[in-house]
């Protein structure tokens, strides 16, 4: 967990940065940001389905 904050955390830095040099981020779009997040979480929702079910019939 202390990978992701502090990736965000430098994430967010350099975002400040470009904003006050009035630079455009290389970054890609938010809508293809938000697609990623769409495929991380199909990735992952089977395996916590499955661990949901397998909990309540425990």
């Amino acid at each position: 967990m202390k990978a992701y904050l502090v990736s965000f955390a430098v994430g967010a830095l350099v975002g400040l940065i470009y904003s006050l040099l009035d630079v455009k981020s290389p970054a890609p779009p938010t809508i293809a940001l938000i697609g990623l997040l769409g495929m991380l979480a199909g990735e992952h929702v089977l395996g916590f389905a499955r661990t949901c079910i397998a909990h309540l019939a425990g």
